[in-house]
């Protein structure tokens, strides 16, 4: 078994091929900073629900995933790794990116903690920018 360089680009391309397969719910390996997002996205309605099992020495976090009744599509189109483990993106208050000129999210990971782009600048914190949502 291989050693995971990126874990949060790990997450979302487990998100990505869930999307694509149509599953209802996805595992991912669970970590602090995973939780946190798991949990924005929740609050801005990108996934269904999500659930914290905590069997095993890591743990896993189920997310079900969200689609349109009636046309099937999810209601994430696209999730796009911005800080990477080569380049990290760090960008202060004032910086900090809009995506699709404020329809999506971007998440960022801040000295308050993990939250979007929107309440980084309400607070006047910048951080790190992890993914844009959309």
């Amino acid at each position: 078994m291989s050693k995971i360089t990126d874990p949060i680009g790990d997450y979302l391309t487990r998100l990505r091929n869930g999307i694509k397969a149509n599953h209802r719910i996805v595992d991912i390996p669970a970590s602090n900073i995973k939780k946190a997002m798991t949990e924005v996205l929740f609050d801005k309605g990108y996934i269904l629900n999500y659930k914290f099992d905590e069997a095993g020495p890591q743990g896993t976090i189920k997310i079900a995933l969200k689609y349109h009744p009636t046309t099937k599509l999810s209601a994430i189109r696209e999730l796009r790794r911005v800080s990477k483990p080569g380049l990290r993106q760090y960008r202060s208050a004032e910086e900090l990116p809009r995506v699709l000129n404020g329809l999506g999210i971007a998440i960022v990971s801040t000295s308050h903690g993990v939250m979007t782009d929107k309440e980084a600048r309400g607070k006047h914190v910048g951080g790190e920018v992890l993914c844009y949502v959309s």
